[in-house]
Parts: structure tokens; sequence; C-alpha cells
């Protein structure tokens, strides 16, 4: 992966020190987070919040989107880090309905798979050791590997795989989903699972991301002789910009990847990709929804911001200790955290049933601009989770 330029980081001194982060105020901001949790387990047992609010208020639906898992993968973290059996037990509630879900087939034409049942069903089974959790997110990816193309090494992100619109398409946000693969590989023994992911990742290694370390939301292959085709955005600015949620899913994802692969290309491409988005960051920390815009009245997006923390904690801990890059990350994710406790959460905003405000799930489609978005619920919470206790990954 030399292609990719390492423009280092510019401002380099900006996360030198340790960031003043209290263990009492990361204490409180859990306490908050529980409490909006317990607010809303009567409305959220048998329904889940829709992707994005509306007005700061989630909507209930059925399980029928690829945001489902946020909202329980959110109750078993609450589980872990008190203990409470009502946070289990609404969480092992809803695994019926993701039984249900994967063998009616329903809107699982999608890479989301991953996400639905990482969050859901693998953390079940990985937490009580549930066996109907465990044999649910095997058939979810075994439906998931139906989507690799073998001469393309991809799996396609969305639709029907023969329709010409989708076809051969991947995205950046897959990198979040491979774990679900990597996982059934453990499980069952079966290296296909293994080498599906694992190619992928490589491809969008070296198809999503650009020579300066910027990425592509999606990349389209020809899946009939495997050639590369040309990249394009979805719900970026421009399809040569950069989208700041598909850049924070690549800074997680990668090291997902590297956990179970141990490729370390991984880790340095990754590298590379914090310090494009570090360098991007305005001075509160929190990234606009494009990483083009770095100030002026563009949305920011919370949501994106709370993954990056996720991404660059995870980064460090793949990192040596003697690599200076590691304290930097470390103290970048926390800065980035502090911001999110202190100036973008629905503290200010009392009828919201979200935790972070000032989220944009599409500005492109006009749908959840400047609202909470409940997979930036779930990375904040975790993003606390992991700073307060050796978290055990679901991923």
């Amino acid at each position: 992966m030399e292609r990719v330029r390492d423009e280092g980081i510019k401002e380099l001194e900006r996360y030198r020190d340790l960031p003043d982060v209290t263990a009492g105020s990361l204490e409180a901001a859990v306490q908050y987070v529980l409490e909006k949790i317990d607010n809303n387990l009567a409305v959220f047992a048998a329904k889940f919040p829709a992707p994005c609010s509306r007005n700061n208020i989630y909507p209930a639906i059925d399980n029928i989107e690829w945001t489902s898992s946020f909202w329980t993968g959110m109750l078993w973290l609450a589980y872990e880090i008190t203990g409470r059996e009502c946070y289990r037990q609404t969480a092992e509630a809803q695994l019926a309905s993701y039984a249900k879900r994967i063998n009616d087939k329903t809107a699982t034409d999608t890479h989301d798979l991953g996400f639905l049942y990482s969050l859901s069903c693998v953390a079940a089974y990985k937490l009580t050791g549930n066996e109907l959790a465990k044999q649910t997110a095997l058939k979810a990816a075994n439906l998931l590997i139906n989507r690799y193309f073998e001469k393309a090494r991809i799996i396609q992100a969305w639709g029907n795989l023969n329709d010409p619109n989708q076809r051969g398409r991947m995205i950046i946000d897959c990198c979040m989903n491979l774990p679900l693969l990597y996982w059934a590989s453990i499980m069952t023994g079966d290296a296909r699972y293994f080498n599906i992911a694992f190619n992928h990742a490589r491809q969008a290694a070296t198809y999503l991301i650009r020579e300066d370390a910027s990425t592509y939301h999606t990349f389209y292959m020809n899946v009939d002789t495997g050639e590369p085709l040309y990249g394009k955005t979805a719900q970026g600015y421009a399809d040569n910009s950069c989208w700041a949620r598909g850049q924070a899913w690549a800074i997680y994802g990668f090291p997902l990847s590297y956990i179970y692969a141990h490729d370390p290309e991984l880790i340095a491409i990754n590298k590379k990709l914090c310090n494009y988005f570090l360098n991007r960051l305005p001075q509160d920390e929190i990234c606009y929804w494009d990483l083009i815009f770095t100030g002026g009245p563009e949305e920011r997006d919370s949501s994106a911001a709370a993954i990056a923390v996720c991404g660059l904690l995870e980064t460090a801990k793949r990192l040596p200790l003697s690599d200076p890059y590691r304290r930097i990350y470390e103290n970048a994710a926390l800065k980035i955290l502090k911001s999110l406790i202190e100036n973008y959460t629905t503290k200010n905003v009392p009828e919201s049933n979200g935790l972070l405000v000032h989220g944009v799930y599409s500005k492109p489609g006009n749908l959840g601009v400047d609202e909470c978005c409940i997979w930036g619920d779930y990375f904040y919470f975790e993003a606390l989770v992991r700073v307060l206790k050796h978290w055990r990954l679901y991923w």
C-alpha cells in the first residue's frame, strides 16, 4: 500500500498531551446514557428506534432497517457495565425478532447483515452463550457470503445481485461488517468465511482508499472480469470528496480485520487514514459531515466523530508501545470524546429520546440532517465503555 501517501499530523502539538478527561466526567456521561436507555426501555422493547430522529425524537419501528442492532447493542453494553438484568432480558427478548428476520429474509439484501447480527446475536452469544443467538448469527453469515463475487473478490453492498445499478458495488461501510464472517470462521472451522472477509478487506484497501489517504464511499468492480471501474459517492458531498462517516468506518473497520488476519499492512494504511481525518477537524474536534469542509456553516456529524473515537482507540491498541502515534491517537480520541460529552449530547434537548445531537444520516438525501443518529448513540456509548473498562469486542 505504498501508493497511499502519509501526510502525518499537521498540528501534532494539538494531540501531544492527554486531555483533562476525568473518570468522574466519564462515569457521569455513562449515567446519562443509562438514564436515556431506561426511559426508552418500554417503547423499544418490541420495537426499535428509526435510523435517525425527527426533531430529535426517534420514532419506533419494526426490525426492518440496517440500524436495529445499534439499540440492541446499547442494551448489551448497559448490561455489561451495570450487571442489571433488565437490560439483558430486553436484549434477549429481541433475539426472536432477529431470528425471524433472517428466516423470513426481511430486508436482508444488504452487506449490513454484519452490523445487524454482530451487535445483537454475536454479542448475546459472547456474553451469555445463547445458542439461538449463535445459530441465528451463523445464518446471517451464510447470507452475507452469498453476496460475494469470486473474480472481483468483493461483497456487493446493496440490492439484488443482478441489479445493474448496484452490481459490483462495494462500499467503505462494509469494513465494519466483516467481523461477522471472521467470527463465523472461528465458530465453524470453515475458512471460506475468513477468506471472503479478508479478500474484501484487501480490495477495500486497494480501491476504496485514494492515494492521499482519503476514501471513496463506494467503488464499482466488474464482477465478471474482476476489473476495477470507478469510485462514486452516495452520501458524501462529491465523488472526489471524503464523506466523514465513510472515513470513520474505515478507521474502525481496518483494525478489526487486523485483529483476525494479522496483516500489518492494514494497520500501516490505517494510520494514514487516521492522520487524514485528524488533519481536517475543526477546533472543537467534531468533524463536518464531509471532510471537504473544515469550517463554515455546514453541519457537523457527531455520529462520525463517535465512530472515529472507537476506531482511533482500537488502532492505538494495535500499535507497539514504541510507536509515537499510539499516544497521539489515544489523546485525539479522548479529545473528541470530551467534546462530544460537553457539547453534543441531548442534555439541552430534554424532550429528546436520543443521546447525540448534530448527527447527519444523508445530507444529499436530506435525511436525518442535524438530528440524532442511532449508530452515533451506540458508538458514543461504546467509546465510553472502552475507556472505563477492559471491553471485549462484540465485533
